[in-house]
Formats: structure tokens, C-alpha cells, sequence
């Protein structure tokens, strides 16, 4: 397949489009310091009958950096923007982390474009100021390698990083070889994002998701997120961390299937 990528907000979004185009559009938002690829093994799931799309958020992957200042605000902009250019009307949104929050922005910058959330161990507000400013004074100084084991072992269960050593070294090499401007550019978004008004204005049917082990963002952050949303659903997988699409994909994936045919979301 030839790389698909679309000139964004003056830059460029590396995405890739699956399934019938014409069919119910489904979006895959990812974390901090991953690309597209975490969807790999739950997006095929859905490509029979949706128009499932997964991208790069800019400063990952294969996408640009671009040379504003990044905001949640920008980051759910260029994904309305990726849903424009593909001539996209509505969607499902499925995001992890500060995809998460991305998929909530869009929800509240245009909610008749928003089907359903599926927000993955996400909340409205993630950390607090001292905490990302740790982290992104570490990053400026020594690159992204210098918290490569810590942030590993937020994302993967002890069990999964026992038993799975060569995939954990391939997703902390995914990790480290994101862009310091793009990880520390998402990073002050973050740190200075806060939904958590959003949230409570919420209309349309959201599932919230969260693995037990997640010390990212630990499953009481997450069900406190599913209480703040009119009628969310929050479902625990247990023995998880912070990237249910990496360590139980095929679990993921029905709790999607399952939330998606109970709305009635298509």
C-alpha cells in the first residue's frame, strides 16, 4: 500500500484509510509517543464494514511537526481537518490517552460531526503542571531515551513486559524515536489542556475504557471521567496497562463492536 498523507494546518498527516470509504467512518486516535501501528491488530476487526481510518498526530510517526505552538485544540483541528480533506461528514472516535482528549475537543468543536467516544485510558485533565514539566525539562535535556524504561512500564502490565521482550523493546523504540519537538510540543498541550467543563456537556453515548494495571492513568481517574459524562459506560480490563490495543486487542476490539451495535451508533 502507497502511504497516504494529507497537507494539514500547514503540515502533514500521515494516515491510513481501510474498509468500504462510503461505509460508517470509524476513527483510531493514538497516545503519546506511538504512531498508527497500535491500532494494527483492532482496526482489521472493523474494516469489513467501516470506513476505518488511523493517522499520526502531528510530530509522530510519519506526519510533520509543523511550527505552531500544539494545544489540544490543534491537535483536534488537524483531525477535523484529516476528516474534511477525506470528506469524512461523521465518525466514531476511538482514542487512547491523549487521544482521548483529542476525540473529546472534536466532539466539542463540532458535535454534529460525533457519533459515539470510545475514550481509552483517558480523562479530561491528565496530570498537573509540576509533574509535565518534569518531564518535559528530562526530554529538552537528554532526549526521549532518558524516561524510556519509566514510560514503558506506565503503557505495559509486568506481565506483558515479562512475557513479550521483544515487542516491548519494539514499542519502546517506537517511543524514543518520536520527535522531542512533537512528544514535548504534545506534552505542553497536555499540561495545559483541561476538558473536564467538556466533559459534563457530552450528548452522545461514550464508553470508557481502562486497564487495571495503567499507572498512566489508573482506572479510578478513568471511571471518575465516566461519571462526569451524561450516560458513559465504563468497562475494566484487568491484568492491562496503559495500551489495551497492544496487550488485549481482540478484547478491545468486541468491546467496541458490542458499545457500537447497543447505540445503534451505525
Amino acid at each position: 500500500m502507497s502511504l497516504q498523507v494529507a497537507p494539514i494546518n500547514g503540515t502533514h498527516i500521515h494516515y491510513c484509510q481501510t474498509g468500504p470509504k462510503n461505509g460508517p467512518a470509524l476513527v483510531f486516535s493514538n497516545s503519546l509517543g506511538t504512531d498508527l501501528r497500535i491500532w494494527n491488530d483492532v482496526a482489521p476487526a472493523f474494516a469489513d464494514r467501516f470506513n476505518v481510518i488511523t493517522y499520526d498526530k502531528r510530530g509522530h510517526g510519519l506526519s510533520g511537526i509543523g511550527g505552531a505552538d500544539y494545544t489540544i485544540d490543534l491537535h483536534a483541528n488537524d483531525l477535523i481537518g484529516l476528516l474534511d480533506y477525506l470528506g469524512v461528514k461523521d465518525v466514531i472516535i476511538c482514542g487512547l490517552s491523549v487521544g482521548g482528549l483529542i476525540a473529546q475537543k472534536v466532539a466539542e468543536l463540532v458535535p454534529a460531526r460525533v457519533r459515539g467516544l470510545i475514550l481509552c485510558d483517558t480523562a479530561p485533565k491528565l496530570g498537573d503542571a509540576d509533574g509535565w514539566n518534569t518531564r518535559i525539562n528530562a526530554i529538552r535535556e537528554g532526549g526521549i531515551k532518558v524516561l524510556g524504561d519509566a514510560i514503558i512500564e506506565r503503557w505495559l502490565s509486568p506481565t506483558y513486559r515479562r512475557e513479550r521482550p521483544v515487542e516491548t523493546a519494539m514499542y519502546r523504540d517506537m517511543l524514543v524515536r518520536t520527535t522531542v519537538e512533537g512528544y514535548v510540543g504534545t506534552c505542553v498541550a497536555l499540561r495545559d489542556g483541561d476538558l473536564r467543563d467538556a466533559a459534563t456537556r457530552i450528548s452522545v453515548p461514550v464508553l470508557c475504557v481502562c486497564g487495571s494495571d495503567d499507572l498512566a492513568t489508573p482506572p479510578d481517574v478513568v471511571r471518575e471521567m465516566a461519571g462526569m459524562i451524561p450516560g458513559a459506560e465504563f468497562e475494566l480490563i484487568n491484568g492491562v496497562g496503559h495500551l489495551p490495543c497492544l496487550e488485549t486487542p481482540e478484547l478491545l476490539s468486541r468491546l467496541i463492536d458490542r458499545f457500537i451495535k447497543e447505540k445503534n451508533l451505525v
